[in-house]
C-alpha cells in the first residue's frame, strides 16, 4: 500500500492553514540561529542559492550570497524561500528546511499531525493482513515521519515501514513510481497507490501499480474518473 498525504491521510487545510504558516513564520529566525552552526542547515542554504538561476526569481546577484565570516543567509535568501512558499514549489531544499522548521515544532508540542478519522483503523487492517505500507509525499521524508509519529490518532510511525519523497522523482512522473516498485523490492501491479490527485495516479499506473482515486470532503466526486474512487480509507479491504 502506498499513501499520498495531503488529500488522502491528512486534510490539505492542516498543511496549507497550519504547517505552511508555522514554518514561514520562523524559517528568518531559524536560519540566523542554525546556518552558522548546523552543517546540514548551511547545506539546505547551499542548496537553495544553487538552484535559484533557474527559478525564475529575480533580484541582483549580489545579494545573492552567504556572509563570508558568520555562514548566515542574508535576507535574500529568506526572500527566496517566502518566494517559493507562495508558490507551493516542489523544492527539495525548501522541503528540508521546512522539516527541519516543523520538527522543532512537534518537540515542543506545538504541532499535532492531522488524519482522517478513518486512517488509523485502515493502517492497523493493513498491517494485521500483512500488508506493507508506504508513503509517498512531495513534502520531505523527516516531514512526513514528524506527522504520523506526533498525530491526532497517536504514534502512527509503527505501522509505516517506508516513505518517499521528490528524492525518487516527481509524483507524476511514471518513473517516480517504477523506482518506489524496486525500493520495495516488490512488482508494481502488487502496489497499490491512493491519491487524490488523478494526474498522480495517471503515472502510477503507467509505472504499472493499481490505484484509487480518495475523494475527501468537501471535494465532489468526479461524474466518471478512469480510476476507482474512495470515500474513505475503510473502502479498501
Amino acid at each position: 500500500m502506498l499513501l499520498d498525504i495531503e488529500g488522502t491521510t491528512t486534510p490539505i487545510t492542516f498543511v496549507h492553514d497550519v504547517l505552511f504558516p508555522y514554518a514561514r513564520a520562523r524559517v528568518r529566525a531559524y536560519l540566523h540561529d542554525t546556518a552558522g552552526s548546523d552543517a546540514e542547515v548551511r547545506q539546505i542554504v547551499e542548496d537553495l542559492r544553487d538552484e535559484l538561476p533557474a527559478s525564475g526569481f529575480q533580484l541582483p546577484a549580489a545579494n545573492l550570497k552567504l556572509d563570508a565570516d558568520s555562514r548566515k543567509p542574508e535576507a535574500d535568501i529568506v526572500s527566496y524561500v517566502y518566494w517559493l512558499m507562495d508558490r507551493d514549489r516542489k523544492s527539495r531544499p525548501l522541503k528540508a528546511l521546512q522539516g527541519r522548521i516543523w520538527e522543532q515544532g512537534y518537540a515542543a508540542g506545538a504541532l499535532q499531525g492531522e488524519v482522517y478519522p478513518d486512517v488509523r483503523g485502515a493502517l492497523v487492517r493493513w498491517s494485521a493482513a500483512g500488508v506493507r505500507i508506504g508513503i509517498f509525499s512531495s513534502g520531505s521524508v523527516l516531514a512526513q515521519q514528524l506527522l504520523f509519529a506526533h498525530s491526532s490518532a497517536g504514534d502512527l510511525s509503527p505501522f509505516l515501514s517506508s516513505y518517499f519523497d521528490t528524492r525518487v522523482g516527481a509524483k507524476k512522473e511514471a518513473d517516480s513510481y517504477r523506482r518506489i516498485a524496486v525500493a520495495l523490492a516488490a512488482a508494481p501491479s502488487s502496489v497499490l497507490f491512493v491519491s487524490d490527485v488523478a494526474d498522480e495516479l495517471d503515472a502510477a499506473r503507467e509505472a504499472g501499480l493499481q490505484t484509487r482515486l480518495c475523494v475527501r470532503p468537501p471535494s465532489e466526486v468526479p461524474r466518471s474518473s478512469s480510476h476507482g474512487i474512495v470515500e474513505s480509507l475503510d473502502a479498501i479491504v
